[in-house]
């Protein structure tokens, strides 16, 4: 069951059937509140502190993004991500990411290089002592950090709201052994290629190491499918 400690009083400006959508949305992709799960109108309005008409607009929203369904004698459902959602939710992501990549190499500085290789020295020294969980959440802000350099903010809105997807999902493909040092090994090399203005060599190696991102994460989908049918 989900915890207790976002459900606080909404003292936010925004709609209230927005904010309950966003907080919902968290906990449902962060697996918080787990597949399967029914959302009961009347205890999740209670736990958000809101009544049941802006939680069901935020349920319908949820429903057209894929993350709830309607079961007959059930109600509202927490859906199960499967292979086609994620292979989707990384399609559009990546084509996104390549966009923004003439923009990066146009527009990064010096200084910016500087924090991206200081930020990989992080990384190669928690990969050094094997710390996968903290591994994780690095990468992606390494791939975050190197993607706002492009300042196209329409995109990075856009690519912006797939990001708890992919935070959840790549953490499954950087756990794969053979994967890891290579995947950093490509990003010094992404920053070598930005430092140097190569476009070329930027572009082509950024579509390789993202799509053998998604390759991975949907293949430890798969493995995990395939466990829980034996």
């Amino acid at each position: 069951m989900m915890t207790t400690s976002l459900f606080q009083p909404m003292m936010e400006s925004r709609p209230i059937r927005e904010i309950a959508y966003e907080v919902l949305k968290h906990a449902i992709i962060t697996g918080e509140i787990p597949a399967g799960e029914r959302i009961v109108e009347t205890d999740y309005a209670e736990r958000l502190h809101i009544s049941r008409t802006p939680l069901r607009e935020a349920l319908r929203k949820l429903e057209r993004d894929g993350l709830v369904e309607y079961v007959l004698r059930r109600g509202v459902v927490v859906r199960a991500f499967t292979i086609t959602d994620v292979e989707e939710i990384y399609t559009i992501r990546n084509s996104l990411e390549m966009l923004t990549l003439p923009a990066i190499v146009r527009n990064a500085t010096a200084e910016d290089i500087a924090e991206l290789k200081q930020r990989l020295q992080e990384m190669d020294d928690v990969l050094e002592h094997g710390d996968i969980e903290t591994l994780s959440p690095m990468a992606r802000a390494f791939h975050t950090q190197l993607t706002r350099l492009c300042r196209q903010n329409r995109i990075l809105r856009v690519i912006e709201g797939q990001d708890e997807f992919i935070t959840r999902f790549s953490s499954m493909a950087i756990k794969q052994e053979n994967r890891r040092s290579s995947a950093q090994e490509e990003h010094h090399r992404l920053v070598e290629y930005v430092e140097k203005r190569d476009l070329q060599s930027f572009t082509e190696l950024m579509g390789k190491h993202i799509e053998r991102s998604k390759e991975n994460c949907l293949a430890a989908l798969a493995a995990q499918k395939q466990n829980r049918d034996l």
